[in-house]
This record gives structure tokens, sequence and C-alpha cells, in this order.
């Protein structure tokens, strides 16, 4: 998953991808996902365009994959000079576009941000970044004395995710967390 950053998350809007530079002379842009469904693009007709300050609705007219990017044809996008001012641009969702995702699976913008207790209730910090490490994501939850603790994403070690009450417990192995 893609690292998240204050920019690319509001209350409202979630950012599912990063105009990078411009594709061709007919005003088309190249978008790098910030998403683990890029195919969502292909169906898609609107998408909000957030970039300097600014939010408003840009209409798909036509999509296409190149690489590890999304070239994206928009209809409010007449040429290249245009295009190129798109650059840096974010593309956004609200979170009622969002893809659903399988039970006990959660968008890392919603894990980012819960305080963290252990299975007995203690308090150990707050999760302050998610590493993916392809085997399994790692929760990085920052504790008081400013020490970071890596907690594996894995079943065996959290135990309980409370989106709605901001919380996460966990199990924690012998020897993963220095005393």
């Amino acid at each position: 998953m893609f690292p998240v950053k204050d920019e690319y998350i509001s209350d409202e809007y979630i950012s599912i991808g990063k105009v990078v530079n411009t594709q061709g002379h007919r005003g088309a842009v190249r978008v790098l996902p910030l998403t683990d469904f890029p195919e969502r693009f292909e169906t898609m007709s609107v998408v909000q365009v957030y970039h300097l300050g600014r939010r408003r609705a840009f209409h798909i007219e036509e999509t296409g994959r190149h690489k590890k990017f999304i070239i994206i044809k928009f209809k409010e996008v007449v040429d290249m000079n245009a295009a190129r001012e798109l650059k840096g641009a974010l593309l956004q969702v609200t979170r009622d576009e969002l893809v659903p995702l399988p039970e006990d699976t959660y968008y890392i913008f919603d894990i980012i941000g819960l305080n963290v207790f252990t299975v007995e209730g203690r308090p150990l910090g707050r999760v302050r970044d998610v590493l993916s490490t392809g085997a399994n994501d790692v929760y990085i939850v920052e504790k008081e004395d400013n020490k970071p603790l890596l907690v594996p994403a894995l079943k065996q070690v959290v135990r309980e995710i409370d989106l709605a009450g901001r919380r996460m417990v966990v199990d924690l192995p012998p020897g993963l967390m220095d005393e």
C-alpha cells in the first residue's frame, strides 16, 4: 500500500491518484495510482481533482494503462498546455465511493491514528504509519517515549480493531516490546 500523507486524505475526500505529467499532445495526463484498485479508473466517469487548494469535478473521457501509470483524458482538458497545469493534482473520491473491502480488512488511512492497547488494557501509543513488507503489513506505533513499536499486522497479534472507537487491541509476542 502507499504511504499516507495528510494532503492525501481529508475528512471527506481520499486521494486515489496523482497527476505526475502530461501524456501526448491531446491533453491527456499520466496518473500514478494511489490505490490498490487501479482498475477503478476504467469505470469512473467523474473524479474530483484537487489542485492548488481548489477541488472541482472533471469528467473522464478515456483511460488507458502505460507501465505503472493510468493515462486519463479529461473532457475539461483540451490540450497539452492545460494538462501541464494539472501536474501535482490529486484525484479524489468521497468515502462512499471507495471500493468495498472484504471483512476484517481495512484501509491504511483508517488504521493510522488508532490508539493501541494491550489485551490487558495497557495503552501502548498511537499508530503513526503502516509499512507494507510483502509478507504482512507492520503497524508503526508511536509510544510515549517516542520510540517506535513495530507491530506485525497478523491475526494472532492484532486481536481487535474498532474503527468507531478509534482503538486497536494487540497481544504482543514475548520480546517484541522492550520493557
